[in-house]
């Protein structure tokens, strides 16, 4: 099972859990988590398009948030 650490003050992503993303922004935070006594990093990424839709994802790096971003985008223009 695999622990989360969450930390304790509100991110800057977040104001009472809504997303403070603008249009054509976007925001990413690490975050730590345990499994199996390792603790592993992984990228929180948000992204806002100029339209107003929200994409989120999470990942180990943000290279890899910004192409599952790009996949997002491209399957909207279909």
């Amino acid at each position: 099972m695999s622990e989360v650490t969450t930390p304790t003050a509100m991110t800057r992503m977040t104001i009472n859990g809504v997303s403070t993303t603008q249009r054509g922004q976007e925001q990413y935070e690490t975050f730590y988590s345990a499994h199996r006594s390792k603790r592993i990093s992984r990228i929180m990424y948000v992204f806002r398009t100029e339209d107003g839709e929200l994409f989120s994802t999470v990942a180990p790096t943000l290279a890899e948030c910004r192409k599952k971003r790009d996949e997002w985008l491209k399957s909207r223009k279909k």
